[in-house]
């Protein structure tokens, strides 16, 4: 028991320890954070423009009141989008790719580390660091655009902290389900299309292209249970108002529950695959 206790603080020191190096490292390319934080501005204000057309012009007025979000919260909603839409995971982080596919994985494995939360705390490390530089960038400028244009403060201060909560299991939930696109990949020899492909369906149900509450309405029940709506969506219904903080707990429970299954497949899938594992490349 004792020997069990001391290896798992010894693997939880481990991993924060390159959590905090791959954080510190990741935080040095500030020119691209800045080029990053331009890109995101330019296309948020386009995306409240095409909304505000709309909203404005659109023959269907009754979507509007059926999906209970005015314009005030789109734009909103679409200034918080780019601020954390970069937790998604888009891609397999670099390093562990470029191990995946060098054959480099066979020194990862001779390290006296969980190889699955070793990898773990690297992509929620690449994961968060973004938000350092390109996120903070772009909520200042929400904050000081024109009104009608202008990111709006949260519906209620409980609210604000229910969002803050949800957001950070939200990271855990977007690292999650990055490793288990990983755990995929591991025995793929024929391309990465496979992992994009998953990446880009949470991507699609998280609210990120299109606010999920802007589908159509016989979806709703689905969107809101499914895993990817925790990546963005559900934090950020906390901050507009859609969800109230009294409904915090089954709301922040469906991204926890996704969390552990996310967490039990992929492991259980790099466990698996790490039998029979092929290294690539030389």
């Amino acid at each position: 028991m004792m020997k069990t206790n001391y290896r798992f603080k010894s693997t939880a020191k481990a991993c924060f320890s390159l959590f905090k190096i791959k954080t510190a490292a990741s935080l040095q390319y500030r020119i691209a954070g800045l080029a990053g934080a331009s890109t995101s501005i330019f296309w948020v204000l386009i995306e409240i423009t095409v909304y505000t057309i709309f909203y404005t012009y659109g023959n269907n007025k009754e979507s509007v009141i059926t999906t209970m979000l005015t314009l005030k919260q789109v734009v909103t909603y679409a200034w918080l989008t780019q601020i954390f839409f970069l937790m998604q995971p888009m891609s397999i982080d670099s390093e562990i790719l470029n191990k995946i596919t060098n054959g480099d994985i066979g020194i990862e494995l001779c390290r006296p580390l969980d190889l699955y939360f070793h990898w773990f705390s690297k992509t929620a490390a690449s994961r968060l660091t973004p938000l350092f530089w390109r996120g903070s960038i772009v909520l200042i400028f929400g904050m000081i655009m024109p009104k009608s244009y202008r990111l709006s403060p949260p519906a209620s201060l409980l609210g604000f902290v229910c969002m803050l909560l949800s957001i950070l299991i939200a990271l855990l939930l977007c690292t999650s389900y990055a490793m288990l696109t990983c755990a995929v990949r591991l025995n793929i020899s024929w391309g990465d299309g496979p992992t994009y492909i998953m990446m880009l369906i949470g991507g699609v149900l998280s609210g990120c292209y299109l606010p999920l509450q802007l589908w159509p309405k016989f979806m709703q029940s689905f969107l809101l249970i499914q895993p990817f709506a925790g990546y963005l969506d559900i934090p950020l219904r906390f901050y507009i108002g859609t969800i109230s903080p009294k409904n915090a707990v089954w709301a922040i429970g469906i991204q926890l529950v996704w969390i552990i299954t996310f967490i039990i497949a992929g492991r259980m899938l790099m466990t698996k695959r790490l039998k029979t594992i092929i290294v690539q490349g030389g």
